[in-house]
């Protein structure tokens, strides 16, 4: 199995998890209703990061973390998007170890003959 990982998907694959953040705004199927105003008030995304990890956690969900290194123990080759891991700036010393760098001809290579594609 393998998965694709390109524009914000690539924060997933740093080191430092902090970057990943849940936003409500223009995105309905978030389970904590709220109005489109209230969302885009400062502290709104840092608010739905911390209910969404607490809902996780209530509901023995396991953590980014936790799914992250339960994928690389399974042998999930994880392949970020070299062009936008460029156009970002991020350096490859930021993302974890285990990781493969490739374009979108990496993808290609293995979606097109993949029953299921994943491009996060």
């Amino acid at each position: 199995m393998q998965i694709f990982f390109t524009f914000y998907g690539l924060t997933l694959l740093k080191k430092d998890l902090d970057d990943v953040k849940i936003s409500q705004l223009g995105n309905p199927a978030m389970p904590i209703p709220m109005l489109n105003l209230i969302q885009m008030l400062p502290g709104m995304e840092s608010m739905a990061t911390m209910m969404m990890k607490q809902k996780m956690k209530d509901k023995g969900v396991a953590s980014l973390e936790e799914l992250r290194s339960l994928c690389q123990e399974a042998g999930v080759k994880q392949i970020a998007c070299q062009m936008t891991v460029d156009l970002f700036d991020f350096k490859r010393e930021d993302f974890i170890d285990g990781i493969e760098f490739g374009g979108a001809a990496t993808f290609f290579e293995f979606a097109g003959e993949a029953d299921v594609s994943l491009f996060i």
